[in-house]
């Protein structure tokens, strides 16, 4: 008897949830496993409320959330003035931090490390072997192989990208002037992949090569990860904690569209960025307005504590008191949505 009323429970919830209400967004692919561990535990606890989520790439989500077609969509690059000119009320959610790590595969050679302009000329194709001298004097001692570098790069528009080559672009006026930065930027050279996915498959199976992906795909998938030279001349480690000091010292707009690649701090990680969700100031939509900054308030809350365990690095406590403030901030139809 037991056993048939928690079958009829088990129906009616999942009943209760088909009727409930459906939130569609889209985006970066970076934060999307955190996200759906975010979307499964919020709906245990509000059956009601389901969320579906498309990991299509930061570019992708700001042209889906810019074109109405998504309740919310995320980006880990903060959209551009243009970009937000044709998104009128968009405001930028800071969720945790990423960062962009190098990996590489040198059979034989393991603790590599890279000064910001060593790491500017591979990618510009200036340096072109891996006992160039240059790569020599950042690891002194180490024996090099006279081996051909192939780099991998991302093939598609993407935050990942755009944290990269923000980084390249202030290290590097050359790097800045050839290829810029952005979500999408036209590489001199190397082999494209798709998604962090796509550009670790390619470093894996090519000996001599050398790539960009974020540091959970790093961590999962066991790649070796370069030390990197930070901009206070420390060799510093790719380390959540070492992610999270890069924004400690940053000082954040209102808007929270900030670059915190090359931070100051003898700790900082010089790849890292933020990862934000695109939500309306003003919402329209009074259930899903409702729901969404009822989700919010729980993701910056209890499900920031989830960040760590899945190797994603958690905003700063000054940086997460702020963000709480711009989602009471929120508005649906002109009126505030007090916490439950």
């Amino acid at each position: 008897m037991k056993k048939l009323l928690m079958g009829a429970a088990l129906l009616l919830g999942t009943a209760a949830s088909a009727q409930g209400l459906l939130i569609n967004g889209a985006g970066a692919t970076f934060p999307a496993p955190l996200y759906q561990k975010w979307f499964s535990e919020y709906n245990k606890l509000h059956p009601d409320i389901k969320f579906n989520y498309q990991a299509i790439g930061s570019g992708g989500g700001i042209k889906q959330f810019t074109e109405g077609t998504v309740d919310f969509g995320a980006s880990d690059a903060p959209m551009k003035d243009d970009q937000i000119a044709k998104a009128p009320g968009v405001v930028h959610i800071p969720t945790v931090l990423g960062a962009v790590v190098v990996s590489y595969n040198t059979p034989g050679i393991k603790n590599l490390r890279f000064s910001g302009e060593t790491l500017a000329n591979i990618f510009l194709g200036k340096i072109t072997k891996w006992n160039d001298p240059a790569i020599a004097a950042d690891n002194p001692g180490m024996k090099l192989p006279d081996q051909s570098i192939v780099i991998a790069r991302r093939s598609d528009g993407s935050g990942t990208n755009a944290i990269f080559t923000d980084y390249l672009s202030k290290i590097s006026p050359e790097f800045k002037s050839k290829v810029g930065t952005g979500t999408s930027v036209n590489w001199p050279v190397g082999l494209g992949g798709k998604g962090n996915d796509g550009v670790t498959g390619l470093v894996k199976s090519t000996p001599g090569s050398i790539g960009y992906v974020e540091l959970n795909y790093a961590i999962q998938q066991k790649l070796p990860m370069a030390d990197l030279k930070n901009k206070d001349g420390n060799w510093v480690k790719p380390t959540i904690e070492s992610t999270s000091a890069a924004a400690a010292g940053v000082e954040m707009p209102a808007d929270f569209r900030v670059s915190i690649t090359n931070a100051s701090g003898k700790d900082s990680w010089p790849i890292a960025g933020f990862t934000y969700l695109l939500v309306h100031g003003d919402n329209k939509d009074p259930a899903k307005g409702k729901a969404i900054i009822n989700f919010m308030r729980w993701a910056l809350t209890d499900g920031e504590k989830m960040a760590a365990p899945l190797d994603y690095a958690p905003l700063p406590a000054a940086v997460n008191d702020r963000v709480l403030q711009t989602v009471e901030s929120l508005t649906v139809n002109g009126t505030k949505i007090s916490a439950k």
